[in-house]
Parts: C-alpha cells; sequence; structure tokens
C-alpha cells in the first residue's frame, strides 16, 4: 500500500537521489516511487536508451566528458515540475549546472554511506566505469573526499545503512515529513 504523499517539507517537486555509487539511488528509488505512488526514472537508463549504448561503453568511446554533457542534457528534460522520483548517477550533482538545476527545480536527497559500504556493494558488479582495473575502496575514498562536500549541498541528507533498502526508503519519507 502506498504512503500518502508528504505534506509537510516536500513541495511537489521532482526527488532527485544522489550519492556516490552503489549507494543505492535506483533501487531505493523505484521502492521510494512505490510508496509514493510516484513515476520512477534512472537517468543512467535514459542516457543508455537515448545513446543507443550502455554507460560503460559510452565512457568508453567518447570519454566522460561527453558521458556528463549528455548526462546534463537528459536530466534537465527529465525535470520537468511533475512529481517523480529520479535517480542520477554519482557525477550527476557534481556538475555545477545539474547541481543548481536540481536545487531549484527539484527536492535533493543525499543518500550517504560509508565508502567501505559502498566498495562491498559495487564489488558485486563490473558495470561502473570508474573502477575498471581499480581498487574500488580507494577510488571511493578518492570520490568522497571530493563529492562529499558537494553532496552535502543537497536539501536532504539520508544514511544508507548496510541494512535492507527499505529502511533507508523509510528515513527518507520521514525526512521528507518534517
Amino acid at each position: 500500500m502506498a504512503s500518502p504523499i508528504p505534506s509537510i517539507g516536500w513541495t511537489g517537486k521532482p526527488i532527485v537521489l544522489v550519492g556516490l555509487m552503489g549507494v543505492g539511488k535506483s533501487t531505493v528509488g523505484r521502492r521510494l516511487a512505490g510508496r509514493l505512488a510516484l513515476p520512477f526514472v534512472d537517468a543512467d537508463t535514459e542516457i543508455e536508451e537515448a545513446a543507443g549504448m550502455t554507460v560503460t561503453e559510452i565512457f568508453e568511446r567518447f570519454g566522460e566528458a561527453y558521458f556528463r554533457d549528455g548526462e546534463r542534457r537528459v536530466i534537465a528534460r527529465l525535470i520537468d515540475g511533475r512529481p517523480k522520483v529520479i535517480a542520477t548517477g554519482g557525477g550527476a550533482f557534481i556538475n555545477a549546472d545539474t547541481r543548481a538545476l536540481i536545487l531549484s527545480e527539484a527536492t535533493a536527497i543525499w543518500l550517504d554511506a560509508d565508502p567501505v559500504v559502498l566498495a562491498d556493494r559495487v564489488r558485486r558488479r563490473d558495470s561502473r566505469p570508474l573502477l575498471r582495473g581499480k581498487d574500488p575502496l580507494a577510488v571511493l575514498r578518492e570520490l568522497a573526499a571530493v563529492r562529499n562536500p558537494i553532496y552535502a549541498q543537497a536539501h536532504l541528507r539520508v544514511p544508507s545503512a548496510n541494512a535492507p533498502h527499505d529502511v533507508t526508503v523509510t528515513a527518507i519519507l520521514k525526512e521528507l515529513n518534517r
């Protein structure tokens, strides 16, 4: 059964989940959208559909800068004023233009987790371009040092605990109801 859409602390703007890779933006986003009876959109999936190739293929063929430009355009299209839950890639919020758009036109929620927890999660899949051939924990620690101060600009911060995803969804709903 879907929870009522929060009326305090949430304006009805799109909800955009930001944070490092492995924090659960897509999985938590799907469940959050279900609980709120809202559509869910994964920005990476939209990028892949628009490009006709995977995120990894885009990175390998054209580089990160090209990917980030496409990501910015896709997120701008997704933030159309209608209530929905949007999961972004880990680097999306780092782009100043994308971040400004999200902060002005959406409710940004930073899903935060310790790099040790994230490294354990991302080791399960080999689809992360920034981790190819590298130590996941070292990369995630470096990314956290650079990106966490930027993620901290999000409207809300919710820990992504090493627990079932519904724990994080419930924590988000509690924050939205403040």
